[in-house]
């Protein structure tokens, strides 16, 4: 089963996790300082709070598949449209390890396709920062981006 991913920058992650709890009637499946995610099962949603200043924001959207071939297959379809992806890359942020790829809409708006594989505690390259795996936007002049 895949389900789509909504990353929201919030300003005050307790308060939001408090109302995301009672909307959803659930409580996060993964909490860690600025961070937190809710594995929700109707509607079919993984929701990702991300604590910022500049709360109240889109950080990223992603879908959630449930293998890395799922992963491979979307990237080749975007790529065979015209769509510049980042590639498939295996990687470790928001406090898992993921088979992921990234492209960016027109308007700057972060895709991410991604299957988790593991968990883990430390965040990858970005110095514990809770958005380092949001990749810079992908442009059709630019190359491939790293995660964090």
């Amino acid at each position: 089963m895949s389900r789509v991913q909504l990353a929201l920058n919030v300003s005050d992650l307790e308060e939001a996790v408090q109302f995301y709890s009672r909307l959803f009637g659930t409580e996060p499946a993964k909490r860690n300082p600025g961070y937190a995610n809710f594995a929700i099962a109707d509607p079919p949603l993984k929701l990702v709070l991300f604590e910022t200043e500049t709360g109240g924001t889109i950080n990223h959207l992603g879908v959630e598949t449930d293998g890395a071939a799922a992963v491979e297959e979307a990237d080749t379809r975007l790529t065979q449209s015209g769509l510049v992806t980042t590639g498939i890359d295996d990687t470790i942020c928001c406090y898992a390890e993921k088979v992921e790829t990234w492209v960016t809409d027109p308007d700057g708006t972060r895709w991410e396709w991604y299957v988790k594989t593991g968990d883990a505690e430390e965040m990858g390259e970005g110095g514990g920062e809770a958005a380092c795996c949001a990749p810079a936007p992908v442009t059709l002049s630019s190359s491939k981006p790293g995660c964090c």
